[in-house]
């Protein structure tokens, strides 16, 4: 995951990076993010990048992400083992103010 250099040209202007166990996300200025890494252990974000709009927090587990947005909610990727599937979960993350991450779950602080 240490190698950026495929997304390199695009690491423009980045607010924040976080990291899984071989993956990173950063958040760019302008809400969007930039992944790179092992897609196992969420480096590969295609098939959620169309949510990852006005990105405020992202915060990662062993294989997976969560991204808070600017509307309260939140997206995950990576292994659905460590997280990365929300979708059971989706109706209850609603006003999210805080997002961390262990091993291999996510906590969400709500307002």
């Amino acid at each position: 995951g240490g190698d950026s250099s495929r997304v390199q040209h695009v690491l423009k202007n980045v607010q924040q990076i976080s990291s899984t166990h071989h993956a990173f996300a950063a958040t760019l200025a302008d809400g969007s993010v930039v992944t790179w890494g092992d897609q196992d252990f969420g480096g590969d974000s295609s098939t959620v990048q169309h949510q990852l709009k006005n990105v405020q927090q992202i915060s990662g587990t062993y294989g997976a992400f969560a991204a808070i947005l600017a509307d309260g909610t939140v997206v995950t990727w990576g292994d659905p083992r460590c997280g990365g599937d929300s979708s059971r979960v989706r109706d209850q993350l609603r006003n999210v103010q805080q997002i961390s991450g262990t091993g291999s779950a996510f906590a969400a602080i709500l307002a």
